[in-house]
C-alpha cells in the first residue's frame, strides 16, 4: 500500500464500472479546484509529469494544483476512459479555461494513472496540448463544480 491509514475506492483490480467510478470521481474532484482535498487522491510518495513539470509527494502535487487553477481561471473538465487493466488506468480528457487577458483556450490531453492497493494514485503520467478558442465556441457551460450528470461527455460532444 502506499499509505497505512487511506483508502480510497474503488480498488484495483479494476473493473469496466469501477474504472469509469474513478474517472469520474477524478473529474469531479479536479472540477472542485480544491487543491488540498484534490491531493488526498494521491498517495504521499505520488509521482507525476505534467507537460515538462515534475512533481514528487503530494505536497508537491497540491502546491502544482493550487498553481495551476490560480492560472487556468473558470477551469471546467470533462475526463473520459480509455482503457484499463490491474491497477492502472488511461484516460482522454479536454479541460476549458480562461487566462487573466480573457483569451479563452481548450486544452486536450491523456493521463496514465498507476494505484496502489489502497486506491491512492502512485503514478500519474500527463500529456496536454492547449488550443486557443474563441469564447463563442466554447462546450462546456455549466457552472462552475462538478459537471452535471446530463451534460454530454467528450465522446457526445465530438472531441
Amino acid at each position: 500500500m502506499s499509505s497505512n491509514t487511506e483508502i480510497r475506492p474503488p480498488l484495483p483490480p479494476f473493473t469496466r464500472e469501477t474504472a469509469i467510478q474513478k474517472v469520474r470521481l477524478a473529474e469531479d474532484g479536479w472540477n472542485s479546484r480544491d487543491a488540498a482535498k484534490v491531493a488526498l487522491a494521491y498517495s504521499l510518495d505520488t509521482r507525476w509529469r505534467n507537460r515538462a513539470e515534475f512533481a514528487n509527494g503530494r505536497d508537491e502535487a497540491r502546491a502544482f494544483l493550487e498553481r495551476k487553477w490560480s492560472k487556468e481561471l473558470e477551469y471546467r473538465l470533462i475526463k473520459e476512459l480509455w482503457a484499463f487493466a490491474e491497477n492502472r488506468i488511461a484516460v482522454r480528457y479536454a479541460y476549458e479555461w480562461r487566462d487573466d487577458s480573457g483569451n479563452w483556450f481548450r486544452s486536450y490531453g491523456n493521463e496514465n494513472w498507476e494505484f496502489g492497493e489502497d486506491g491512492l494514485m502512485v503514478n500519474r503520467y500527463a500529456n496536454i496540448n492547449d488550443l486557443p478558442i474563441k469564447e463563442s465556441e466554447r462546450k462546456f457551460h455549466w457552472p462552475l463544480g462538478r459537471r452535471p450528470d446530463d451534460h454530454p461527455g467528450l465522446s457526445e460532444l465530438g472531441l
